[in-house]
């Protein structure tokens, strides 16, 4: 069998090599320069490979479409590619949020292993491959069309069946033809190395419905808004204030260990709630645990109405380790040992350098006031912004800044057993194309890797 893969990212490739195994002609065609750039650049260039929780879990850790996941991750699990990377020598460490690693640190490592891999078992490799359209024909029909012709007939389910594909290279266009053509060409985030949606529009053409494209673990964007009204008034108004300026002062600075909720205070609702590390940039935060709640948050009702009016807040529990009265015992204690200095240098075993200042200006204590004349009222107020450290959510940077992108061929439209079409005949899906996102973890690339590898096995 001839199979045609579009696209050389890890879903493309471990297609190719699911493919290959099973005794198939295979072509990758990839339109970069070279295979795998967006997997050299995933876990800040060290690649996040995929999760050590049960496969089980991973459909949890995948709110976009999660369910219909289930068949290829058990076809191909976390198991199977840390046994194929080690296959490799590539040897793998687990890290805090069950994260795997290559014990090396480089994310150059595991492309080498799939590199290796499509060259033992000769799969053709075309780089600078940009291909144009997928070529099929009405099912009842002999002729190459190069578009879709009639719809559904009542001999046959599919409405269409692949012929092949039309790519340049090399200021050339040539005509592929393939018993089975791959979809693996990624989504529309990272542009820069090759995801630019191209699978969509090719999609598209031969009849397949595209969702909504939105970003997805993605930073979020705060705002100026100086007045928020609360129901039950989660925090005072005043840590609102300047929620940008306050970002931008203390940009930068990474926070470990923390507790974060996302509320919609319009409801009084907790949209997300998680634990981990986050960091404020010059435009709002970032890190695992805000890109993991970007994920959720962007699937919750109105959220672009909630956005504008100021009603999404992000809560930070900078203490997430001590209840309220144990903290206040804490600040107690500092304050004992520190009780002849002044409030603004008697925070430095309680917080970063960076957050004393801002912390001080949301108490609205004087920061020369003398810690013995500290009252009551002020301490336990001291203990609600750090317990309540609060900024405005206003939006999502732009799809290029995200991780992966939300939206894409609708799985309706596609067999979760195969990831076959349900529409053309020989027609395959694969990876980020698919309307299928995780959260940060290694997920994302769990799920390129196991619906290439279920796309690329022969049909029973």
């Amino acid at each position: 069998m001839k199979v045609i893969i579009v696209g050389g990212g890890p879903a493309g490739m471990m297609a190719g090599i699911s493919s290959a195994r099973n005794g198939n002609d295979v072509v990758i065609l990839e339109k970069m320069n070279m295979l795998g750039k967006k997997l050299l650049i995933t876990g800040k260039g060290r690649c996040n490979i995929t999760s050590s929780l049960d496969i089980s879990e991973f459909i949890k850790n995948t709110p976009g479409n999660g369910r219909f996941l289930y068949s290829c991750f058990e076809k191909f699990t976390n198991k199977d590619m840390i046994d194929f990377l080690n296959n490799h020598n590539v040897k793998v460490k687990e890290e805090r949020g069950n994260r795997y690693f290559p014990v090396s640190d480089k994310s150059m490592d595991v492309l080498n292993a799939f590199k290796e891999e499509l060259s033992r078992l000769k799969v053709k490799v075309i780089t600078n491959a940009r291909v144009q359209k997928i070529i099929v024909k009405n099912i009842e029909s002999t002729d190459i069309t190069g578009q879709l012709q009639s719809t559904k007939t009542s001999k046959s389910k599919f409405m269409s069946e692949i012929v092949g594909v039309v790519y340049s290279t090399n200021g050339k266009e040539i005509i592929e033809k393939a018993d089975k053509v791959i979809l693996a060409t990624g989504g529309n985030s990272y542009q820069a190395t090759g995801s630019t949606g191209d699978g969509y529009k090719m999609a598209s053409q031969v009849g397949h419905t595209i969702t909504k494209i939105v970003p997805s673990l993605v930073p979020m964007v705060v705002n100026d808004i100086n007045k928020v009204e609360s129901n039950n008034e989660v925090v005072s108004k005043s840590t609102y204030k300047n929620s940008l300026n306050l970002c931008k002062a203390i940009q930068g600075l990474s926070l470990k260990n923390v507790g974060i909720k996302i509320l919609d205070i319009h409801t009084n609702k907790v949209v997300y709630e998680d634990f981990g590390e986050m960091i404020f940039t010059h435009f709002g935060v970032s890190g695992p645990t805000i890109l993991s709640g970007s994920a959720h948050l962007l699937r919750y009702k109105n959220v672009d109405e909630l956005f504008k009016n100021g009603k999404i807040i992000l809560k930070i529990d900078l203490k997430p380790a001590l209840s309220d009265e144990k903290l206040d015992l804490r600040i107690l204690r500092d304050f004992d040992n520190e009780k002849n200095k002044c409030f603004k240098n008697s925070l430095n075993e309680l917080l970063p350098q960076k957050l004393i200042e801002p912390v001080i200006n949301l108490c609205g204590i004087d920061g020369d006031k003398k810690v013995n004349e500290i009252t009551k009222s002020e301490r336990l107020k001291l203990v609600s912004i750090l317990k309540n450290f609060s900024i405005i959510i206003s939006g999502f940077r732009d799809i290029n800044e995200a991780i992966v992108t939300s939206g894409g061929v609708t799985i309706k439209e596609i067999n979760p057993k195969t990831m076959e079409s349900k529409l053309v005949k020989g027609l395959f899906f694969a990876g980020e194309v698919i309307d299928v996102d995780a959260y940060t973890g290694g997920f994302n690339l769990q799920i390129a890797y196991s619906t290439g590898y279920t796309a690329g096995m022969n049909k029973d």
